[in-house]
């Protein structure tokens, strides 16, 4: 079953489970929106609204708020010394379909709970005065002495070359422009 809705003056063709990133709707990450204006509801026979189907409506998880990339409005008008840049991030929402309702349905499928963050590892120490192991990655094993690096990178540098003396210059004139005749 699909659906096409309209919202933020956009029209969407979706689907239950569906992802899509549409115009900024009002809601927190986890909330269920609801969407009215559904323009066709189709599947085994298709409805079409004038404009839009009474009593049917989009489900809609909200997954994220967010703000799109940065596009650069930069005017200029030749010879008069006028330019204008201005830069926008339009906001958007990312949604995952949930259900398509008809008949004036109520969604089934409730917000989920935001998950609660995890307690982090305490380190303690033991009563003889030892510190007890935490649970911190452990350090990596000790670095080899840098008398052994310095022999490696000495190894793989070939020697150097006898610089070449460039050879004497024709006269010619410095600037690129034509220069005095002798």
């Amino acid at each position: 079953m699909f659906a096409v809705i309209r919202t933020g003056g956009k029209q969407y063709r979706v689907a239950a489970e569906d992802v899509i990133k549409v115009e900024k709707v009002k809601g927190d990450p986890g909330e269920i929106v609801q969407f009215g204006e559904v323009l066709v509801v189709g599947g085994d026979d298709v409805t079409l609204g004038v404009p839009t189907i009474a009593g049917a409506s989009v489900a809609a998880e909200v997954l994220e708020q967010g703000r799109g990339a940065k596009v650069i409005a930069f005017k200029k008008r030749r010879r008069k010394n006028s330019r204008r840049k201005r830069g926008h991030r339009q906001e958007f929402t990312l949604l995952r379909v949930t259900e398509i309702l008809t008949d004036g349905a109520k969604p089934t499928v409730t917000a989920r709970p935001k998950p609660e963050p995890k307690p982090k590892p305490v380190v303690t120490e033991p009563d003889d005065g030892e510190p007890a192991e935490s649970t911190a990655p452990k350090a990596k094993a000790a670095k080899k002495p840098a008398a052994k690096k310095a022999d490696k990178k000495a190894d793989k540098k070939p020697a150097k070359k006898a610089d070449k003396k460039p050879d004497k210059k024709t006269d010619k004139p410095k600037s690129g422009g034509k220069g005095k005749k002798k």
